[in-house]
């Protein structure tokens, strides 16, 4: 119920911010199916793209990314948890079995310089598992919320799973590109 209300929160939050943005803005930014597509193409076997944030735009008060990743069906990754960084996944194909919340086993604090943190979602610790938290099928069309500093980790997935994800910097942390 807790988690609940915090996404519940956190989607009004947003909402909030996005109608203050647009009317505070002159223009809108514009990610094209073939931006996304290309970010895909880039890498379809790995467990990330190379450019993993296709646009990261100064919306004033905060940035927001957009980004798409492509996972294959691999020994699970890494859980992780992002301290300032909120994100929204929508899968567009694919499914996996997706952990959120609990408490990640073996954590370790990931290095300032490395990629992730440095171009992809800021601050972050991560581990081999999540111990507890909740699973949740997801598939093509589902659209999940996880604000920061939750843990959250694929434990499986069938095939493949390809995400547009959307993160929201209230910090700026990510450079705009």
């Amino acid at each position: 119920m807790k988690s609940t209300l915090r996404m519940i929160a956190l989607l009004s939050a947003v909402s909030a911010l996005t109608c203050a943005s647009v009317s505070a803005q002159q223009s809108a930014t514009y990610i094209s199916a073939e931006d996304i597509q290309a970010n895909v193409n880039g890498a379809p076997n790995a467990a990330t793209n190379p450019s993993p944030n296709i646009r990261v735009v100064n919306e004033g008060n905060y940035n927001v990314a957009v980004g798409v990743l492509h996972r294959p069906e691999t020994p699970p990754g890494v859980a992780a948890m992002h301290h300032l960084v909120s994100e929204v996944y929508h899968v567009m194909d694919g499914s996996a079995t997706l952990v959120t919340g609990g408490k990640i086993v073996d954590l370790k604090e990931r290095p300032a310089d490395t990629k992730s943190v440095r171009l992809e979602d800021g601050p972050s610790a991560s581990g081999p598992s999540i111990q507890g938290g909740v699973t949740q099928h997801i598939k093509k069309g589902d659209v999940v919320i996880i604000p920061a500093d939750v843990p959250h980790w694929f434990s499986k997935i069938n095939g493949s799973i390809t995400y547009v994800v959307v993160r929201y910097d209230p910090t700026r942390v990510l450079a705009p590109k």
